[in-house]
């Protein structure tokens, strides 16, 4: 078999419909009658409503800048430490059982609201200061990961 014996399965191309040459699709060839989508040339660009002014201008203009390289944290308060046991470790996957994460692949990190009376291993990618000094405070350590 060469490459010039190559033909495609029988049935698998078809011919392309030429429109307005009489038989089913003479005269106006499915473009109806009148119109401005009869005429040739006579589609208009994507989004156009008709006249009525497009969503695009009517929508305000956008301002201001959105920085796309920001890390977005998930929110902890030290009051939500406080439900862990004494000398127990607090990391991405514990605050996901408990609840208090919805997502392990984001970023947490503790905020120093309320107090925190128990000393805890606390495995996250960030702190606050005050969250910071608070945990060592009671005797626990603060480990960045």
């Amino acid at each position: 078999m060469q490459l010039n014996e190559l033909k495609p399965n029988e049935g698998s191309r078809h011919r392309r419909r030429r429109v307005c040459r009489g038989g089913k699709l003479g005269k106006t060839g499915g473009r109806g009658y009148n119109g401005q989508k009869s005429r040739s040339g006579g589609t208009k660009y994507p989004g156009f409503e008709g006249g009525q002014t497009p969503w695009y201008r009517r929508l305000p203009k956008y301002r201001g800048f959105k920085n796309p390289f920001r890390t977005e944290y998930q929110e902890v308060s030290l009051s939500d430490l406080e439900t862990f046991d004494a000398k127990s470790t607090v990391n991405p996957e514990s605050l996901l059982e408990k609840g208090f994460v919805k997502n392990i692949r984001q970023p947490i990190k503790v905020l120093g609201n309320g107090e925190l009376t128990k000393n805890l291993t606390v495995n996250l990618h960030g702190f606050t200061a005050s969250a910071k000094a608070a945990i060592e405070g009671a005797g626990g350590k603060a480990e960045v990961i």
